[in-house]
């Protein structure tokens, strides 16, 4: 009986402990993911597809309908100003000149002709009747005062006076014949008609002559040609395109949802795919007052912050991360500890504090695609719990899980399209 009685105890015995255990397990809060903010480098970047552009691209094309007899240049060539690139046939240009200049000279030399003979003959006519003035003045000046004194009639008097009044006539007609041989008279003045006209024929054949030969309007680079010789080109055709010499920039059509996030003058590291070991420096140049409306996407334009790299090429797509924001000892936290979505600058957590999950306000400072910074109302020995289902006062044990930003995420691209997305990376 005693041992049987012993049995009984010891059965007795580890059923309460197994009770106790049970009842203390059942009281143990479970274990809920948790995780410290990281105090560090916050970056918040822009990533997007861009293009190189020349800030003057120029195309040639021909005036006049024309056989193309030489082209000098092939795409990617170098050229200076006032090079010709493209010869056109110009035979018949050459000889529209060719007459419209000896119908010129024609002209001149008639001109030149009525302002030589006729001319002349009227000058001479009026030194005569200047000089018939001067006689018929200086007589008729002599003459008066002897009559005062007597020594010549009145009558005579007159008749002086009659004198230098028919000289000052016959000046006068002279005078008009004078004038109406110069620059002034008719023949003349048709004779001069006819000089101009053919000038300016000939300057028009210069012109067209001058057509025949297209030359670069400054120091640049062929990228595109469009013309082989023996082809014979018309008006408006687009035969050569140049990019001109000058600052090189580049273009890119960002997601207006990111607008605010871009500014004039922010940094950018540019890097070509082909060249990935060699990425450059940029800087935010402009934003586009307006919106392209079906791509839903603004334009920005960049300049580069050196001379650009060999390898850059007109119209050459690459990639730009363009740094929005920057915070040098960020408390960072995952969006994922967040109870609701940021309202301004203010966001909802839950905190473990002595074994409980307590309701946090904190002030939200830089955000980026996955984590935000904190600026007040936590610190870096905070636990911050993940679990949504954990409600405020419930009792809580945190198990810390690790956790880093997001070193660099790209969506929505594809050969310079309006996609954009943010990224970032913390200092570590």
């Amino acid at each position: 009986m005693t041992a049987l009685h012993g049995r009984r105890a010891l059965v007795a015995g580890a059923l309460v402990l197994l009770l106790v255990g049970a009842a203390w397990l059942a009281a143990r809060p479970a274990p809920v993911d948790a995780v410290q903010p990281r105090q560090g480098l916050l970056v918040r970047s822009l990533q997007f597809s861009a293009r190189v552009e020349s800030l003057t691209r120029v195309e040639l094309g021909s005036t006049v309908t024309a056989r193309v007899a030489r082209v000098a240049v092939d795409e990617g060539a170098h050229v200076r100003a006032g090079q010709v690139l493209v010869q056109l046939e110009s035979d018949e240009a050459q000889a529209a000149l060719a007459q419209a200049q000896a119908t010129e000279q024609q002209a001149r030399a008639r001109l030149a002709g009525l302002r030589g003979t006729g001319r002349q003959a009227a000058q001479a006519a009026l030194a005569q009747a200047d000089a018939s003035v001067r006689a018929a003045r200086a007589q008729f000046e002599r003459v008066e005062p002897l009559v005062a004194q007597g020594f010549y009639s009145p009558a005579q008097r007159d008749e002086a006076r009659r004198a230098l009044d028919v000289a000052l006539a016959q000046q006068a007609a002279a005078q008009a014949q004078w004038q109406a041989q110069g620059d002034a008279g008719a023949d003349t003045a048709q004779a001069q008609a006819q000089w101009d006209a053919a000038r300016a024929a000939t300057q028009a054949a210069q012109a067209r002559l001058a057509q025949t030969a297209l030359r670069a309007g400054g120091d640049g680079r062929v990228i595109l040609r469009s013309v082989e010789p023996g082809q014979i080109v018309q008006p408006g055709k687009i035969l050569l395109t140049l990019a001109l010499e000058g600052p090189t920039q580049l273009v890119a059509q960002v997601d207006e949802r990111f607008l605010q996030q871009l500014q004039p003058g922010q940094p950018a590291t540019v890097l070509a795919d082909a060249f990935a070991g060699q990425p450059f420096a940029a800087r935010v140049q402009s934003l586009a007052p307006g919106v392209d409306a079906q791509r839903g996407a603004i334009e920005v334009k960049l300049a580069l912050a050196q001379a650009p790299p060999d390898f850059l090429r007109e119209d050459m797509t690459l990639s730009v991360e363009v740094e929005t924001g920057r915070s040098e000892r960020a408390l960072a936290l995952p969006l994922s500890v967040l109870r609701a979505p940021i309202e301004g600058d203010t966001a909802q957590l839950l905190v473990a504090r002595d074994g409980r999950a307590e309701l946090r306000r904190v002030r939200v400072g830089l955000r980026t695609l996955d984590a935000f910074e904190v600026q007040e109302g936590l610190s870096a020995e905070d636990w911050v719990l993940r679990a949504a289902a954990v409600q405020p006062g419930q009792r809580v044990r945190p198990r810390s899980v690790p956790w880093e930003p997001a070193a660099g995420v790209r969506t929505g691209e594809g050969g310079g399209a309006a996609g954009a997305a943010l990224t970032q990376g913390m200092g570590r």
